[in-house]
């Protein structure tokens, strides 16, 4: 029988039934931990309550007997367990979940923004008010749908990113504290014992030895230089998807060159650059990522959005399955696997760029968006390679009128949304909903369903969006032998869900767009 990668959310450490094996859902991770399979990484943790310890399901140790075994969708919940990381396997090495961006509800959302460092810049009472939640009633639901709280949840995240920095870099141990999103020092070295049964010191001697991750720093004009190497779910279209930043690059905030693609971003503390390739092999793919930080507190962000960016953590087999079905697109699934969906680094620019780019070339919209750029946005400092940033919308709310150029209901629009956007009329992060995202949206004078969709496709990393409105989709999909009007591809494209964002990647890739 094969097992879909995309497996059942699971509460954390539930009563063992006197057959484990009889509950489908356990059973059917039990198999996949039997199996050894990589894919599984990630998706699910398997917590040895025999040996006190929790393992990703491709740990090489001996199968564990099904009484003595626990399934948790987060390490959080097996810390919550009383369990230990394996030194062996080391379980947050790995590519994450893709559950976060499948799944719409209150604990995906969390988890994204919990992800994104939500908590350690606005604690778990900001983490609620952006959910729409009271803090209470946010703690009941994750600690029932994935084992544990808010705090919790955080404080695996800041671990995991200790252990690549202690392990990868020669950063002072104090500096990797705070970079991690610690108060403290003291809550830090508590946290490490805690999690990894080590001292930071000794998990720093004793290195890393799944070689996921490599890094180097420099300190240079008030800047951090650090190298990482982020692992991607296999199979990973590495070029396609840096390749599609590459055709949207905005001259002076974005670069493409030999493989590399640098653009400049701000991040809750500053200002970075950050470049990326793809490297590693077919079955370990990898993505080389350099960035120059301001403040070193924000790498943990950093990695996140750089990994939503290039939708490291997508279910690529589970995609591919599904989508190589269908006989039509069956020849494009296999000489593209792993095609992933651009994400995004920054909401609000995601928008803008798609506002800018609805009714234009990519090309004439790269031109727009470059004189913006030029005009509105900030500089860095020239010993820094004087990077342009995106405009923030109050900057293109001052002063978009007088430099964008076309149809004037465009540019009401694109003002009026940047004027809704600085209000906090219009609210636009990972938190949300798609329903949400696409009512606040499409309220809003001059954006219709195609921006909407774009949007929660590239920001929230929404899988089952078919832009059966958007004409270079429909000339890809009439090249690979589909019906080229709307009605008729969206009613096909049903046999494509959930994975239809992806389809329409295979679409948008046949027409060259």
């Amino acid at each position: 029988m094969t097992i879909a990668p995309v497996l059942s959310p699971a509460r954390s450490r539930p009563a063992a039934p006197r057959n484990p094996l009889a509950d489908p859902v356990f059973a059917e991770r039990y198999r996949a931990m039997s199996s050894r399979d990589v894919r599984f990484d990630g998706q699910f943790i398997t917590g040895v309550h025999s040996t006190g310890i929790y393992c990703r399901p491709s740990c090489p140790a001996t199968t564990p007997k099904p009484s003595n075994v626990s399934f948790y969708l987060t390490a959080a919940a097996a810390h919550e367990a009383g369990l230990r990381a394996c030194k062996r396997c080391l379980p947050d090495a790995v590519p994450g979940s893709p559950e976060w961006n499948v799944r719409d509800d209150l604990a995906a959302r969390a988890m994204r923004l919990i992800a994104d460092g939500t908590v350690e810049r606005d604690g778990v009472p900001g983490l609620a008010a952006r959910l729409g939640y009271t803090p209470r009633h946010l703690t009941r639901v994750l600690q029932s749908e994935l084992g544990a709280g808010p705090l919790a949840l955080a404080r695996a995240h800041r671990a995991q990113t200790a252990r690549v920095l202690l392990t990868s870099t020669e950063l002072p141990i104090t500096d990797i504290a705070f970079a991690a999103g610690f108060g403290s020092v003291r809550q830090f070295n508590e946290t490490i014992v805690t999690v990894y049964e080590q001292t930071p010191t000794a998990l720093r001697a004793r290195g890393t030895t799944g070689g996921t991750t490599f890094a180097a720093t420099v300190e240079s004009h008030g800047a951090t230089t650090v190298r990482l190497r982020l692992p991607a779910r296999a199979p990973f279209d590495g070029a396609g998807v840096l390749g599609f930043l590459a055709a949207r690059a905005v001259d002076g905030v974005e670069t493409f060159h030999d493989g590399t693609y640098r653009r400049a971003l701000r991040l809750p503390h500053g200002a970075a650059i950050v470049a990326l390739r793809a490297a590693g092999s077919a079955e370990t793919p990898i993505v080389e990522c350099e960035a120059s930080l301001a403040d070193l507190s924000d790498l943990a962000p950093l990695v996140t959005r750089v990994r939503r960016l290039l939708d490291l953590d997508a279910d690529a087999a589970a995609i591919d399955a599904v989508l190589g079905r269908d006989p039509t697109l069956a020849r494009s699934v296999a000489e593209t696997p792993g095609i992933r969906v651009p994400g995004s680094v920054d909401p609000q620019e995601t928008l803008f760029r798609a506002l800018v780019g609805q009714q234009v070339s990519v090309a004439g919209a790269r031109t727009v968006l470059g004189r913006l750029a030029d005009a509105l946005g900030d500089r860095m400092p020239r010993e820094r390679g004087g990077w342009t940033l995106f405009p923030t919308p109050e900057q293109i709310a001052a002063g978009g009128r007088e430099v964008l150029r076309g149809p004037a209901a465009r540019i009401e629009t694109i003002v009026a949304v940047a004027e809704a956007l600085s209000t906090g009329a219009l609210r636009l992060t990972v938190g949300e909903t798609r329903e949400e995202l696409t009512d606040s949206l499409t309220a809003l004078s001059g954006i219709g369903p195609w921006t909407a969709g774009y949007v929660s496709m590239r920001v929230l990393g929404s899988p089952d969006i078919l832009l059966t409105s958007d004409l270079a989709l429909r000339q890809g999909a009439a090249k690979l032998g589909f019906p080229g009007e709307a009605k008729a591809l969206e009613k096909l494209g049903s046999v494509w869900a959930p994975w239809r964002s992806y389809a329409g990647m295979h679409l948008w890739r046949a027409a060259g767009a």
